[in-house]
């Protein structure tokens, strides 16, 4: 054969190769439950220089987001507008999205210690561009989440950290809760899990109770289109979970939820739940062994 024709050979092919391993680490969600974790998150975070917030660009395979802020010195307690960007990996915005649960993208922050958890709509303005506005408690590290599915793509989390400034609230260890029963908004909500080993399937049960009398509470309303959501986070913040409801159509008093933990560690989680036409935001630790 010609040498140059080996040669040219040799090169298509190596490309080929290169191609396929980064189309393994592509940012998606998994079927049955949706998990996205840091191989879609780029390792240039949001850093503060002077001030002012150097917002680079989160990178996936196939997506990118960059989050940036009006004013950019983002300041505790103060209304800011935050847009994200979100474009395709020829730099060019994505136009189409599809509805996840009645919304084109769920956004999800909380700050360093997970103490904080912020469930948010922003507003599609087209181009690929999101805006909302919002504000954060107290100054410090948080963490952004934004979830959608692209049209004729795949459920897709990109995130991005921050720095907030002003004082920094109570740093609280996460710790695993001894008791799964939880009370909030006149409600006593009771979480069971199938199993706590890691890698397996995992039914996360939740019995809805009316705190004073502990009757079942068999009139929740939907919440975003289903009997409620579940988001769930590692110690870190490295490893996310989006899980959905198995019978979406429910409406009390149990909610069940099916998913699995990447790996052993401590995890935090928030189970959303509508009733009388409040939002119930419940928080839960576990230990995943």
């Amino acid at each position: 054969m010609n040498p140059k024709m080996i040669v040219l050979l040799s090169i298509l092919a190596l490309g080929f190769l290169s191609a396929c391993g980064k189309a393994a680490n592509n940012n998606t969600h998994l079927s049955g439950h949706e998990t996205g974790n840091k191989q879609g998150e780029a390792q240039e975070h949001a850093t503060s220089q002077g001030g002012h917030h150097m917002n680079q660009p989160v990178a996936s395979e196939n997506f990118k987001a960059l989050f940036t802020f009006a004013p950019t010195a983002v300041k505790a307690n103060e209304q800011t507008e935050l847009t994200i960007q979100i474009n395709g990996k020829d730099g060019k915005p994505v136009n189409e999205f599809n509805l996840n649960h009645e919304k084109l993208l769920h956004l999800i922050v909380v700050n360093h210690d997970l103490s904080f958890f912020n469930h948010i709509h922003p507003d599609y303005k087209g181009n690929g561009k999101f805006t909302i506005s919002t504000s954060f408690p107290a100054g410090g590290d948080y963490k952004l989440f934004a979830d959608f599915i692209p049209t004729n793509g795949s459920s897709t989390t990109l995130s991005e950290r921050i720095q907030v400034e002003g004082k920094s609230g109570d740093h609280a260890a996460i710790a695993a809760d001894v008791k799964l029963v939880k009370e909030t908004d006149g409600k006593e909500i009771e979480l069971a899990l199938s199993s706590t080993k890691p890698k397996e399937e995992v039914t996360l049960t939740f019995n809805i109770r009316d705190a004073l009398t502990k009757r079942g509470v068999n009139n929740l309303q939907p919440y975003l289109g289903a009997v409620g959501h579940v988001v769930i986070l590692s110690a870190d913040a490295e490893q996310y979970i989006h899980v959905h409801p198995i019978d979406e159509k429910s409406t009390g008093p149990q909610a069940q939820f099916a998913t699995s933990f990447p790996s052993s560690g401590i995890y935090k989680l928030w189970a959303q739940f509508q009733h009388n036409n409040k939002v119930i935001t419940v928080p839960f630790v576990v230990d995943i062994k």
